[in-house]
């Protein structure tokens, strides 16, 4: 996590920009942008999107490593899971590094008895396949019980939230655009 915090940082003295520029583009208060570079607060997924978007970057830039995978392939051992600090999501990039991609194809793991209780709404579409488990998705206040072997595909504007209601892990193929991870 203390590299994502590092690179933000880093990007916005690339940028130019002072901690209020960076306030003003997110609506995010001065203070809270000096805590995250500082790694002293967590941050939601939607405050890095905005971040990221913010200092016109993908959110994956937060999480590479310098070096791009330039063969389209991502082997199992190059596989790197990752969280997002106050989740218990964990995730993990699937797809190839390259301009233009639109898609961002991960794993994501939930934990036992998880519940996603921010709802979320923004650009885009979801596509989730149930590797392993069940998984509640309420779309748009509709509530669905996807089972492994199921999938659900659905347009990223309608708020949605998530839930894992085992005592094990849940397991998902997940397809977003557009790319924020």
């Amino acid at each position: 996590m203390d590299e994502i915090y590092k690179k933000i940082k880093e990007i916005r003295l690339q940028r130019g920009y002072t901690l209020k520029d960076l306030s003003e583009k997110t609506d995010l208060s001065i203070s809270f942008i000096s805590q995250v570079e500082r790694g002293a607060t967590s941050l939601a997924i939607t405050s890095l999107k905005k971040i990221a978007d913010a200092l016109n970057v993908n959110i994956t830039e937060f999480f590479e490593d310098d070096k791009p995978n330039e063969h389209y392939v991502v082997k199992a051992n190059e596989q790197r899971p990752f969280q997002i600090k106050g989740s218990e999501f964990t995730y993990v990039r699937l797809g190839g590094q390259f301009n233009g991609r639109s898609l961002e194809p991960l794993l994501v793991t939930l934990a036992p008895n998880q519940t996603q209780t921010q709802e979320f709404g923004h650009s885009g579409e979801e596509f989730y396949y149930v590797v392993k488990g069940i998984v509640i998705f309420n779309v748009d206040g509709n509530e669905y019980m996807i089972r492994e072997g199921d999938s659900i595909h659905f347009p990223s504007t309608l708020p949605h939230t998530l839930e894992n209601p085992l005592n094990e892990e849940s397991v998902l193929l997940s397809v977003l655009t557009p790319v924020i991870f």
